[in-house]
């Protein structure tokens, strides 16, 4: 990937200098952060209450995934259209929408009283998510304009991005378990009027300036190619990848895209200026990103079948046991947060990556006698503290330079990549995991249900975790040249060549 020429996208920061520090920054930050837990754990708070909500509302085991993916293909696909509004139409405004857009879908999904309705309103939190997410990033990277502070609000945004999964497994037991899988969905209710409250009080409103027209043909081809390629994704795990509708859907996705990136490149308004991907320190950030959305699945999802099928944990048992993975994701990207300053994004985050490369090889040591310490959780703490050093410095360098005119679709393309990689994560590793358990089973003549038989497709997804964050490691240092100095010369609206 080559690095961009100078552009309006790399020098439309602060043409005129830096300018005052909002008073309000850190209060904001407290909203946004708020909003962005929200949005990450309700991604996997759902998962632990699956099988309830599937015994009340009679959900079919062929229909179950589609209150995982209802909200994934709504999300994925809206993603890019939901940052240009955000910066065409005013980040605080679409971030207020947002907000109560996804209060509304979670009470309706809270009171669903069959599949379809639950589906719908799965769907409809995905649409006001994808319009929340990238006014959520976007509103840190111009509130915050000195790179030592912005490192700390990255810090924030980082250590709630990596723990949020997790935290939405405990709070998904616990609300389980205690009160109803209704309450997975109906907390957000109270937590986004809270936030809405504290926002309008707050948050400074910012949008970009000059051409702010909408490029619809690219909207509807962008849209539409990452919806095929999320639901082609998602029908490999029924069908597999060979599979009829698993081909089309991807096949199309595939057209979709390619239509997209033509429309992009000749667009005098485009939905996706593609000088924002083509600078090499952001196109690495967006591809390390991808790649750790979906070696990052093999923990969550396989750690929660080990948890709860091998070693027979009831759900808030094998919530809990992610806790010290989300403390030590705080407490790693509070650490980067002080040296992104001070050492620059490439080598923090490369550092990472080895660690979580290393607590993933850990796992792949697992057999079915295994039990949570000594066997799991020194590879849960290594593979959190590598985390909090990846999003932080990642985070950081998605949205470096890019200007307030794109900062919406700067991190919505950030968003996508990493939603996009986690749909590709559950459906892959997945198959993985069960030719693998099919495959001993075979050569065993056990069980299908037999533990060895599952942990041996466990190992199989946590070794391929390995090497896809590996290589995510090798793309990110490969490719991100940007050292502290620039990200400081940054702040003057410097211009970097790499």
């Amino acid at each position: 990937m080559s690095t961009a020429p100078p552009s309006q996208f790399d020098q439309s920061a602060n043409n005129s200098g830096v300018s005052a520090p909002d008073p309000n920054r850190w209060r904001a930050l407290v909203v946004i952060a708020i909003a962005q837990l929200m949005v990450v754990l309700d991604a996997s708070i759902v998962n632990i209450a699956l099988p309830s909500m599937q015994a009340d509302l009679g959900i079919s085991d062929a229909d179950r995934q589609w209150v995982v993916t209802a909200y994934t293909l709504a999300f994925g696909g809206l993603l890019l259209l939901g940052g240009r509004i955000a910066d065409f139409q005013g980040r605080k405004r679409m971030f207020i929408v947002g907000l109560i857009g996804f209060a509304a879908a979670s009470a309706l999904g809270g009171v669903s009283v069959n599949a379809e309705m639950l589906f719908a309103a799965r769907g409809l939190q995905g649409v006001f998510a994808a319009l929340l997410a990238p006014a959520a990033l976007s509103l840190i990277s111009v509130t915050f304009t000195e790179s030592k502070e912005r490192a700390k609000a990255f810090g924030v945004y980082g250590a709630l991005s990596g723990a949020g999964a997790a935290i939405g497994l405990v709070l998904g037991g616990i609300l389980t378990e205690y009160a109803s899988w209704h309450w997975t969905l109906l907390v957000n209710v109270p937590i986004a009027l809270i936030a809405v409250f504290l926002g309008l009080a707050y948050v400074k409103e910012s949008r970009a300036t000059g051409d702010t027209k909408y490029d619809i043909p690219g909207a509807i081809t962008a849209t539409l190619g990452l919806v095929s390629l999320v639901y082609g994704i998602t029908k490999a795990e029924s069908e597999g990848w060979t599979g009829g509708s698993t081909l089309f859907f991807i096949g199309a996705s595939i057209v979709l895209l390619v239509v997209f990136f033509f429309i992009e490149s000749r667009s005098s308004h485009p939905l996706l200026p593609l000088a924002i991907i083509k600078n090499r320190n952001r196109g690495g950030a967006y591809l390390a990103s991808f790649f750790v959305g979906i070696g990052l699945f093999a923990m969550f999802l396989f750690l929660t079948y080990f948890f709860q099928i091998v070693l027979g944990y009831t759900p808030l048992k094998a919530g809990l046991l992610f806790l010290p993975f989300s403390a030590g994701v705080i407490v790693s990207a509070g650490i980067a947060s002080q040296l992104l300053p001070r050492f620059g994004p490439r080598y923090v985050t490369f550092s990472g990556f080895i660690l979580a490369t290393v607590g993933m090889l850990l796992l792949t040591q697992l057999g079915a006698a295994s039990s949570y310490w000594p066997n799991i959780l020194p590879a849960l703490i290594i593979i959190s503290l590598g985390m909090g050093l990846i999003f932080v410095p990642l985070s950081a360098t998605a949205l470096f330079a890019v200007g307030n005119h794109d900062a919406g679709v700067a991190s919505a393309v950030l968003n996508t990549s990493q939603q996009i990689g986690g749909s590709i994560g559950i459906a892959f590793l997945n198959t993985i995991a069960t030719s693998a358990t099919a495959a001993y089973v075979i050569a065993n003549n056990v069980d299908p249900f037999d533990a060895n038989a599952q942990v041996e497709g466990y190992v199989d997804a946590f070794m391929w975790g390995a090497g896809i964050l590996a290589l995510a490691g090798i793309i990110w240092v490969v490719l991100v040249k940007v050292s502290k100095k620039d990200m400081a010369a940054g702040d003057e609206a410097a211009v970097v060549h790499v």
